[in-house]
């Protein structure tokens, strides 16, 4: 029985960070998937890993960022990327987390980084903060997705086992290991196909 739904932030509730990514890689000529390349290699110890662990604040990881680029011959410009990772919200998205909200424990689970200038959630963003029960931000617990320690935090929050809930994210990489533990997982390309997924799921009307 699914008793909580978990959410992802970034690419769920909002637009997704790629889309940032390319466009930055088409205004500055950078080769498309760039960016992408290079937060996947070393992934669970370049620049962005540590960042969103809070190891390095904005400054740390545009110098560690842009020489992992340098060293494969990239010239790119950290500041300027990390902005563009506000994205939009999707409204059809906020509106099932609150739905979801009537019936099921709920929590955010985020990949993150706190900074004074391109960290916090500005205003727009935390009245969608405040529709979940809870927020695992991986910039405080200091893990992050895929790491399993970070879901078993979230599961510990909520109060429930994994088997009980139903995870949503954009990468498959972060569902594969939820999905190990037990959660029903489903990942989200276009969000109108995942919502309907999520009703399937939860039994009930999510628009």
């Amino acid at each position: 029985m699914i008793r909580a739904a978990l959410f992802d932030f970034g690419g769920v509730i909002l637009s997704s960070p790629f889309e940032a990514f390319a466009a930055y890689e088409r205004e500055t000529g950078l080769e498309p998937g760039t960016i992408r390349t290079l937060n996947s290699t070393n992934p669970d110890s370049n620049a962005w890993a540590r960042l969103e662990r809070g190891e390095l604040d904005a400054a740390g990881f545009a110098q560690a960022f842009e020489a992992e680029a340098s060293a494969v011959g990239v010239t790119l410009d950290a500041e300027r990327i990390l902005p563009g990772l506000r994205g939009e919200i999707r409204p059809g998205m906020v509106k099932a987390v609150e739905l979801c909200g009537q019936h099921l424990l709920t929590a955010m689970l985020t990949n993150n980084f706190r900074d004074p200038q391109v960290g916090q959630p500005d205003p727009s963003m935390l009245a969608v903060y405040r529709l979940f029960d809870h927020v695992v931000e991986s910039s405080v617990v200091g893990v992050r997705k895929p790491e399993p320690r970070f879901y078993e935090i979230a599961c510990d929050t909520l109060g429930v086992g994994p088997d009980e809930c139903v995870f949503l994210d954009d990468l498959g990489v972060n569902l594969k290991p939820a999905r190990a533990m037990g959660m029903t997982t489903i990942k989200v390309d276009d969000p109108a196909v995942a919502i309907a997924e999520l009703e399937t799921v939860v039994g009930f009307a999510l628009a």
